[in-house]
């Protein structure tokens, strides 16, 4: 993917009908939001981020959270707008956001649309309604295939995200249910293993032995039937927890993946950019809503100071992001990252014993993971590091989603 001198933009609405509770995400419940007061300090986040990243091209603009798609149509049309106004886009630049599937909600499509939203992530999770209630989701199994039916109806691409490994599912139930979702799909999924989250109430439910997960190998069993099943369908993983046929990829998500450049902008949101005088910073946007709206009044934006990146940081996001991708991660974009060669922060000896495990597959400059070395990715990443693994690239991961 060439995104030379390409940016994404995300935006996080951080408010939600009501909190999952497997989600760890920064997401607040809220009675009443003045939806022009944050369309405004969108507004003036963008033009400081702007004038940051002059000479850029807007690659692709993504609505996260949160629960974007309790947005009025009006305030994501005006942040569209002003993105627009601000930065040359590329011809076909994405405009994603991501939607639940109430029937509220899932009415407004036709507005978004309109608003210049050209695809949808749906957040349907189960399509049965023991498991929606489980998992603490406000729709049913009716509302969520009605809200596929809309989404179908009003944009050429969508998507919608599933959880697997719930407990008590049975592995025939998972392939009737996966069937059901590629015969619904619009040329993309998400699909992720249900995990237990610190200081969520499912961590302490779980604890406290309220309910059980498949073990280690009921849920590589759960992947390996995944892969089958979708490979079988047209939709082959292009990325650990993303299916898709060709050209129905999120091309905002390949620009985390390929670790490009992209600026987060809302309570919680993180960003990786090169600046003016070359330096690469990971920047961190303000949790606490009512913050992060004062500092884009009193600042003009929401975020902590930027913390530049150095030479090492690079090498071990660029890895940690690209080893997600069924396609791999380059070793002539790993040094240019590094800012040398690629050996000086890989343990070749590590690296060697992966190979001949058959977990890492080495192909046409390029270094990849096997289907059995991406059930051990989070393992091997520090294994074949010389360096001390880092967590904060976990941030980009969780942002980014279908």
């Amino acid at each position: 993917m060439n995104n030379q001198g390409q940016i994404g933009l995300y935006i996080h609405w951080p408010f939600c009908l009501a909190k999952c509770p497997y989600c760890d995400f920064n997401s607040h419940v809220a009675e009443k939001v003045d939806q022009r007061r944050w369309a405004g300090a969108y507004e003036r986040a963008l033009e400081h981020y702007a004038a940051l990243t002059r000479g850029r091209t807007l690659a692709s603009i993504f609505f996260g959270g949160g629960t974007p798609s309790l947005m009025d149509p009006e305030t994501v049309g005006r942040v569209i707008e002003k993105a627009r106004a601000l930065w040359p886009q590329v011809n076909d630049l994405e405009v994603s956001l991501e939607a639940n599937p109430t029937s509220i909600e899932a009415e407004k499509f036709a507005a978004f649309r309109v608003a210049g939203v050209n695809r949808v992530s749906v957040g349907v999770q189960a399509l049965n309604d023991e498991d929606l209630k489980f998992l603490g989701r406000q729709h049913s199994a009716a509302e969520a295939l009605k809200a596929i039916e809309i989404a179908r109806e009003n944009f050429e691409r969508f998507s919608f995200d599933l959880m697997y490994a719930r407990p008590g599912q049975a592995l025939e139930d998972w392939r009737v249910e996966l069937e059901q979702a590629a015969a619904l799909a619009g040329g993309h999924l998400s699909l992720y293993q249900l995990t237990i989250e610190r200081n969520t109430p499912f961590y302490f439910d779980h604890a406290q032995g309220l309910f059980d997960l498949p073990d280690e190998d009921q849920a590589s069993a759960f992947y390996a039937l995944t892969q089958d099943v979708l490979d079988e369908a047209g939709l082959p993983a292009y990325e650990v927890s993303n299916h898709a046929a060709a050209g129905h990829e999120s091309r905002h998500n390949l620009m985390y993946w390929h670790y490009g450049d992209y600026i987060g902008i809302g309570p919680g949101a993180h960003g990786r950019l090169i600046l003016e005088d070359g330096r690469k910073v990971a920047t961190r946007e303000h949790a606490v809503p009512d913050m992060w709206l004062s500092r884009v009044d009193e600042r003009g934006i929401g975020a902590h100071p930027f913390e530049t990146l150095s030479s090492e940081d690079r090498f071990m996001e660029a890895l940690m992001m690209g080893l997600r991708l069924r396609e791999g991660v380059r070793f002539d974009h790993l040094s240019a990252q590094g800012g040398c060669d690629w050996r000086r922060y890989i343990d070749e000896g590590h690296l060697q014993i992966a190979i001949d495990e058959g977990w890492i597959i080495m192909d046409k400059g390029a270094m990849r993971l096997s289907r059995e070395g991406t059930l051990r990715l989070n393992a091997l990443i520090p294994y074949i590091l010389k360096l001390k693994a880092d967590s904060r690239a976990h941030s980009s991961v969780q942002q980014a989603a279908g």
